[in-house]
C-alpha cells in the first residue's frame, strides 16, 4: 500500500482551482487501486493535509501524470502559499477496528 500526503497552506481559491480540484479528485477515485483518502487541518499553522491511499504505485503514478494534476502543479502559486508532498509505502497499520480507514485492508 502507498500513500501520498499533500500538505499545503491556502491562499485564494478561484473557479479554476475548484474545477481542477474536482477533476483531480474524480480521476483519483477512478485510478487503479485507489483505496480512499482523509483530510486534516491544523488551525495553529494554517496547514491542510490530504492523505490518499493506493494498493500500488500504479494508481498514484496515473494521477501524477493526469493533465489536470499537471496543470494544477504549474499554477499552484496562484492558490497555495506553500506545499509539501510525501510519498510513502505503508508497511503496517493497526487500531481497535472502530474507525473505518483505508489501511484497515492491510494484513498485520
Amino acid at each position: 500500500m502507498f500513500s501520498a500526503t499533500f500538505i499545503f497552506k491556502k491562499k485564494q481559491f478561484d473557479d479554476e482551482f475548484f474545477q481542477l480540484d474536482q477533476q483531480i479528485a474524480n480521476f483519483a477515485k477512478q485510478s487503479t487501486g485507489y483505496l480512499g483518502e482523509e483530510s486534516w487541518e491544523n488551525s495553529a499553522t494554517g496547514c491542510v493535509s490530504n492523505v490518499y491511499y493506493w494498493e500500488t504505485m500504479e494508481g498514484l503514478q496515473q494521477l501524477m501524470q493526469h493533465p489536470a494534476h499537471q496543470q494544477a502543479k504549474q499554477n499552484n502559486r496562484n492558490w497555495l502559499a506553500g506545499y509539501q508532498v510525501i510519498i510513502a509505502e505503508v508497511k503496517r497499520a493497526y487500531g481497535d477496528g472502530s474507525i473505518a480507514h483505508p489501511t484497515a485492508l492491510l494484513k498485520y
